[in-house]
C-alpha cells in the first residue's frame, strides 16, 4: 500500500514519443534504461506533519484527509516518487526539436500538480488555476528570466517559456507558503519523473555510453554509467539514504 496520497499527474513524454511527435526519426538501433529508485532510511518527522491547509478555508475544503508534504513520497517497499531522472551526458551534440504541446502545471487543492516536472527549452508551460481563488506563481530560476504573476480566481491559466537549459529551480506561491514545485528546463527529451512505485524508463537511446542521473529534492543526486550496444534494455537501480548530519 502506498503510504501517502500521490497526486495524479500527466505522464512525461519519453524520448521515443517525443521524437516521433516532432517528426525526428529515432536511431535504427535504440536501447533503453529502466530502473527503480528506493529510499533506505526513516521518514523524517517533518514529512509526517500535515500541511496547514486550514490557513485558507477554501484550501481546507478541497481535502477530506490530512495533506502531507511532498518532499519524500514513498510507495510500497520504500520506493521513491517525485524523482527526476535524466540523461546527464553521452547524447549526440545536436539540437532536438522543441515540442509544441504545453506541459501543464495545475494549482489544484492549493497544491502544485505535478510537484516535480521537466520541459524542453521554449516548450510552453501552461499554469492552470483550478482552485478559483487567488494564487501567486513565483518562479526562482538563476539562468532564465523569472516571473512573479498573481492569478486571481477569475484567471484560469497563464503561459510561460524558458529559453535556456536550467536544472531544477523552484516555483512557489507567495499566498500559500506551503505550495512549491520544481522544474528542470532541458535541451533534450530524455527525462522522466518517477511515480510512487519508483519505476522509470528512458528509451530511444542510440548505442553509446551514458551517464544517467536521478535527483530528489531532499536527497540530492545519484548517477550511474550505462553502455547501450544495440536495442537492449539496460538496468540502473538507485537507493537514496538520509544525508549525513554534519558533526
Amino acid at each position: 500500500m502506498v503510504n501517502r496520497l500521490f497526486p495524479l499527474k500527466k505522464t512525461f513524454h519519453l524520448a521515443a514519443t517525443l521524437l516521433v511527435a516532432t517528426g525526428l526519426a529515432g536511431p535504427a538501433l535504440a536501447g533503453s534504461i529502466t530502473g527503480t529508485v528506493k529510499y533506505d532510511g526513516p521518514v523524517p518527522a517533518s514529512m509526517k506533519r500535515p500541511l496547514r491547509m486550514d490557513a485558507d478555508p477554501v484550501c481546507a475544503k478541497k481535502h477530506t484527509e490530512p495533506v502531507l508534504p511532498e518532499g519524500l513520497v514513498l510507495g510500497e517497499g520504500q520506493t521513491l516518487g517525485n524523482v527526476f531522472v535524466h540523461i546527464k551526458s553521452g547524447l549526440p551534440d545536436k539540437e532536438y526539436p522543441t515540442p509544441t504541446e504545453a506541459v501543464v502545471l495545475d494549482q489544484n487543492g492549493c497544491k502544485y500538480i505535478p510537484h516535480v516536472m521537466g520541459l524542453m527549452i521554449n516548450q510552453p508551460l501552461k499554469i492552470l488555476n483550478s482552485d478559483g481563488l487567488l494564487h501567486n506563481v513565483h518562479s526562482l530560476p538563476k539562468i532564465n528570466a523569472g516571473f512573479n504573476r498573481a492569478m486571481p480566481g477569475a484567471v484560469k491559466e497563464a503561459e510561460f517559456k524558458f529559453n535556456k537549459p536550467e536544472f531544477m529551480f523552484k516555483i512557489k506561491c507567495d499566498v500559500h507558503p506551503w505550495m512549491g514545485a520544481y522544474i528542470a528546463v532541458m535541451s533534450h527529451p530524455y527525462f522522466t519523473v518517477t511515480e510512487p512505485d519508483g519505476k522509470f524508463t528512458i528509451d530511444g537511446l542510440a548505442p553509446g555510453t551514458y551517464e544517467i542521473e536521478v535527483w530528489q529534492e531532499k536527497l540530492k543526486t545519484k548517477s550511474a554509467t550505462i553502455t547501450i550496444t544495440g536495442d537492449e534494455a539496460q538496468t540502473a537501480d538507485f537507493t537514496f539514504t538520509p544525508p549525513q548530519r554534519k558533526k
